[in-house]
């Protein structure tokens, strides 16, 4: 259930009501128990005991539930026969009576490794511990006792971890009340590291012990600090009153600011940039398709995303520190990658240390089966990803609704935009929270399906056609590749439209919604110039297209429509798909035809920097058609070459003279954008840019 206040979105994740029973039942001294068993999708997989504390399953056991097949000594094995709990059930076990402050063990294992059985104790009625059991199956340890009128605590703090100076981050996460009275007030804090108190007071709301609220703080933090911060957030206040058990009032996180990445694309419009190849088919690249970086920018830490073959699953390839002397680099492949990551179109990296991956296969489980197929979720974690975690290796959410995926964009925390290549829609998925390296259950799932226009995919199913979200405004650009354009959606518009016709039968599982967008504000912003678009970055008011047909990188200016091409960085290096802006504003690319990481640099006197005095380059007129008048006021220098480059960085023009204006012709040029370019006596250069008309 849902509910708002005008600060802050709550929602009930799940709890129990209390309850006024007298327990008589039980002798004085004594507590009554009972235990609710929640199983998964496959309950035959999982077996229980309920323990004196400290004692081995099968030791003392007082109570025994599930599928005696599995056992004390299943968990994982794959050997289980049908018995014991049913799917997706709530089992009420009990009840017991417990000495009052006694310690109790419960032990699960879980056949497959996958998840299994969750739990809820309530001592006379009351919820007094929740346990999410993970993986092949785990002991856990509660007291039999009433919990205290007030306690409230901070289970989780999902607010991104690593975010940019200056940017306004949301406090988010989820808050429990452990205590015994129902809280319908509280406040809500956060500081960072020892700074001042940020204050919110909730009210009204209505939490029974164990209902667990999902939060999002009112007032967005704003950090100034460029390194690692820490983020602090608790409970106060609870029902106008304190909470009675302090010590686990507050919860930290780390909270890493980068400094805004530099904006140096126009300098790439400026002279011949160098291309430089750091890494190939040695490192581990096999037809690599995408790259990203790891968000905390000052590891320089890059992503590459392997396309490999549909029977193998993709691989990664972790570089560690593209700026050190020798780059490191690890090859990685999950154990499942066969399924979850498949013929991989894009990889993204998330602001809270995950990382998403659009597989482009049709079927995941290759069996000419349903499209059950869609993004993953992972962990940049290297002691998580890839490593063995059970029966579905170490993914840690999937979303089956998104076949032939061409590419995949973050937005904030788990929540990522595909294109959906079979159906030529965008989507938005959201994962929520993520269930675990390795487990299966994707029911808090958010699919939204955006389908006012087309996007049509390689029909070869190689060239991928990638998306980017410009997170300061909402919009996001979508290469489609089929029709040789780029097209925009305005995230922030929009509503919610009825449930999508695809699949014909519904969604092949279940999720929180599944659902179309509709009225939402999109445009073609890029119709010309491009044969095969594949890759797609932006920063700032600067939007960059790869094109694999030429290798060519197209920078667009996008700070008023229409969009204008600004020029083209010439690789001539065929092949080209994922493009991505390092921490340092230079330009990271793979090349799928040659296995090649490719890292680009403007021209060495792109960085040389500009008069700072009152001289001025000027050229009329502006667009021009015919001749242009450039000049420099102001200058008294001597001699001066003047120099018109095309978008391509290629001379055109040249002249050296005395004199502080000069008169060019253009009325041979081809219309578009040219660069005017004034070296003076000093060395030192100065630039305009001229368009030409027709």
């Amino acid at each position: 259930m849902k509910r708002s206040i005008p600060t802050l979105a709550l929602s009930i994740l799940f709890g129990a009501a209390c309850s006024s029973t007298v327990y008589s039942q039980c002798a004085i001294g004594e507590v009554e128990v009972t235990i609710d068993v929640m199983t998964d999708a496959f309950g035959y997989e999982t077996y229980w005991e309920l323990l004196p504390s400290g004692n081995a399953c099968g030791t003392g056991t007082i109570f025994a539930g599930g599928n005696t097949a599995v056992g004390c000594n299943g968990a994982g094995a794959q050997t289980q026969t049908p018995g014991g709990y049913g799917d997706n059930l709530t089992i009420s076990e009990g009840p017991w009576c417990f000495v009052d402050g006694s310690q109790y063990d419960i032990f699960w294992a879980d056949d497959y490794g996958d998840d299994g059985l969750d739990f809820e104790v309530f001592v006379n009625g009351i919820s007094a511990g929740q346990f999410d059991g993970t993986g092949e199956g785990q002991t856990f340890t509660f007291t039999a006792s009433i919990p205290p009128a007030r306690d409230m605590a901070i289970t989780t703090i999902t607010a991104a971890k690593y975010v940019f100076e200056n940017a306004n981050v949301m406090v988010s996460g989820h808050i429990q009340s452990l205590g015994a009275d129902v809280v319908t007030s509280f406040d809500l804090n956060y500081r960072i590291n020892s700074g001042a108190v940020v204050t919110e007071n909730v009210s009204p709301v209505f939490m029974n012990a164990g209902d667990i609220i999902l939060f999002e703080h009112g007032t967005p933090l704003t950090p100034s600090g460029v390194g690692a911060n820490t983020l602090t957030v608790w409970a106060s206040n609870i029902n106008g009153d304190t909470d009675l058990v302090p010590a686990n009032d507050e919860l930290s996180s780390e909270l890493i600011v980068n400094a805004a990445i530099p904006n140096i694309i126009d300098q790439y419009l400026i002279g011949v940039p160098t291309i430089q190849v750091v890494a190939g088919a040695g490192d581990g690249l096999n037809i690599p398709r995408d790259l990203d970086f790891h968000k905390d920018l000052a590891r320089n830490e890059l992503w590459v995303v392997n396309k490999d073959t549909e029977e193998s699953g993709s691989s990664t390839v972790t570089f560690m520190d593209v700026n050190a002397p020798v780059i490191q680099s690890q090859m990685l492949e999950d154990q499942n990658n066969w399924h979850f990551m498949s013929l991989t179109t894009g990889l993204a990296m998330s602001d809270n240390g995950n990382f998403a991956t659009s597989p482009g296969v049709y079927d995941a489980n290759h069996n000419g089966g349903d499209a059950f197929t869609g993004p993953s979720l992972w962990s940049s974690d290297l002691a998580v990803y890839a490593q063995p975690s059970g029966g579905n290796g170490s993914h840690l959410d999937m979303l089956h609704q998104n076949p032939e995926s061409q590419g995949i964009a973050h937005e904030s925390l788990n929540r990522f935009w595909v294109t959906d290549g079979y159906n030529g829609d965008v989507t938005m998925n959201d994962f929520r929270n993520d269930h675990g390296p390795g487990a299966d259950d994707h029911v808090d799932g958010i699919i939204k399906r955006y389908q006012e226009f087309s996007i049509t995919k390689d029909p070869n199913d190689h060239i991928v056609s990638h998306l980017v979200l410009d997170k300061p405004t909402g919009l996001l650009y979508v290469v489609d590749h089929g029709a040789q354009r780029v097209m925009r959606i305005d995230i922030n518009t929009g509503t919610t439209g009825p449930a999508p016709t695809w699949p014909p039968a519904g969604a092949y599982e279940n999720y929180a919604e599944y659902r179309t967008v509709v009225n939402y504000d999109w445009d073609e912003v890029i119709s010309t110039g491009l044969v095969e678009p594949a890759g797609i970055d932006v920063i700032g008011d600067r939007l960059l297209v790869s094109d694999h047909s030429n290798g060519a990188i197209i920078i667009y200016d996008i700070s008023a429509m229409p969009i204008v091409e600004l020029g083209r960085i010439q690789t001539n290096m065929p092949g080209i798909m994922g493009i991505v802006v390092g921490p340092n504003g230079k330009i990271w690319a793979v090349n799928a035809t040659t296995s090649q990481l490719l890292m680009i640099e403007p021209d060495a006197f792109a960085g040389i920097p500009e008069r700072t005095t009152t001289q001025q380059l000027n050229a009329y007129p502006n667009p021009a058609t015919d001749r242009v008048q450039v000049s420099l006021e102001n200058y008294t220098g001597g001699t001066v070459r003047f120099d018109l480059l095309d978008a391509a960085g290629r001379l055109v023009q040249t002249v050296t003279t005395t004199n502080s204006s000069h008169t060019l012709s253009v009325a041979g040029l081809p219309a578009g954008p040219y660069q005017l370019r004034a070296t003076l006596a000093d060395g030192q250069l100065m630039h305009h840019r001229l368009m030409v008309t027709r």
